[in-house]
């Protein structure tokens, strides 16, 4: 007959008996982003689904018309979204199907209204698809009104640059903020804008008309120096010195005002008016004169442009209205060389100091002033 041993007498514990344990299959969850009855909700922002313990097996969004809304099942049918923004002041149906781990079907629907805004407002980019722009480009957005959250707008204004470059927001006014980078932008970087404004809270009430995309690339390093003594313009590309040439600034009744601008805009044939900018061509300062070749610094009416009635005096005086006069020969190379976004320094031209809100200057603002 066997007898018992005890754990002192082998000095090994009891083995125990295996057990089995396993963890019931859990029912599908299912997290809508909307509820049932919301009545503003923001059209901008995507309506999605979550699933857990399960998957998503049919989901649609239909409007009271019966307008079916595009969508995306994503993350092997855990994640659900749609994938065009909606209407406003529209009411959709959201139904959702989902398998859980436990094998059951669930099925769960929301209906709401997306929010009808009190003024809508729409926004334009001072940078063109496609473009390729001079190191001094600021990214200049207007407003069709005036805009009550301007974090909000900043937060819907996406700026994604390649490589990565360091800049900010400032605001003039409560329609025009512009962002710029902290230093000028390093040529080659592509850069792509994404404004998201539409179906987005811009404050009391106010919404955004419709989005707005642009990509655009810096092109070469264009700087021109104009030196109001000298009498000449020195134009580096890529910080080499490539040509200094004769030119007349502004007469001491008219001086070029002294700083930064940044290229505008760029004419074959244009017409020089000061009434343009407040001056009647009537006036003792007054003029009205046709030119082969301008180019836009600032909103006040300083130009670069060809000249040929002031050739004698390029290289000796000041002697334009406040622009900056060249000979038409070189006045066509330099506008061959610029492009939107180029800087241009005025130097000793015994001017005011340029003002940043005058055209494009914003490079006559301090960082620390322009981040305040």
């Amino acid at each position: 007959m066997a007898g018992c041993v005890s754990t002192a007498e082998t000095g090994q514990p009891p083995v125990p008996s295996e057990t089995t344990s396993t963890e019931a299959p859990k029912p599908v969850l299912l997290a809508l982003s909307v509820t049932d009855g919301d009545d503003a909700v923001e059209p901008g922002r995507p309506i999605t689904v979550n699933a857990e313990h399960g998957t998503i097996t049919k989901a649609s969004l239909i409007g009271k018309h019966g307008t079916h809304v595009k969508d995306d099942l994503r993350s092997e049918g855990t994640f659900w979204t749609t994938a065009e923004p909606l209407g406003y002041g529209k009411t959709y149906t959201l139904t959702v199907e989902a398998k859980g781990e436990d094998g059951r079907t669930v099925t769960e629907e929301s209906t709401f209204t997306t929010v009808t805004p009190a003024r809508t407002v729409a926004v334009s980019i001072n940078v063109w698809d496609d473009e390729t722009v001079g190191v001094g480009m600021p990214l200049i957005f207007d407003f069709t009104g005036p805009v009550p959250d301007r974090d909000a707008a900043e937060e819907a204004l996406d700026i994604a640059a390649e490589p990565e470059t360091e800049g900010d927001f400032h605001w003039f006014g409560d329609t025009r903020v512009i962002w710029r980078p902290k230093e000028y932008w390093q040529p080659g970087t592509e850069v792509s804008i994404d404004a998201g404004i539409y179906g987005m809270d811009l404050g009391d009430g106010t919404y955004g008309t419709e989005d707005k995309a642009v990509d655009f690339t810096v092109g070469e390093k264009l700087v021109a120096v104009a030196d109001g003594r000298k009498h000449t313009m020195t134009v580096s590309i890529n910080d080499k010195d490539v040509k200094t040439m004769p030119i007349s600034m502004g007469k001491p009744s008219s001086p070029t005002p002294e700083g930064t601008y940044t290229v505008m805009s760029e004419h074959n044939g244009y017409t020089m008016d000061s009434s343009t900018y407040g001056v009647p061509v009537d006036s003792s300062a007054g003029y009205r004169l046709y030119v082969d070749y301008a180019v836009r610094l600032s909103n006040s009416g300083i130009f670069y442009h060809s000249a040929p009635w002031s050739l004698g005096d390029q290289g000796n005086a000041n002697v334009s209205h406040g622009c900056i006069n060249l000979s038409t020969e070189n006045a066509a190379w330099l506008m061959g060389k610029t492009k939107r976004g180029d800087v241009f320094t005025v130097e000793r031209s015994g001017g005011p100091e340029l003002v940043p809100e005058d055209g494009w200057s914003v490079w006559q603002m301090p960082w620390k002033e322009w981040q305040s």
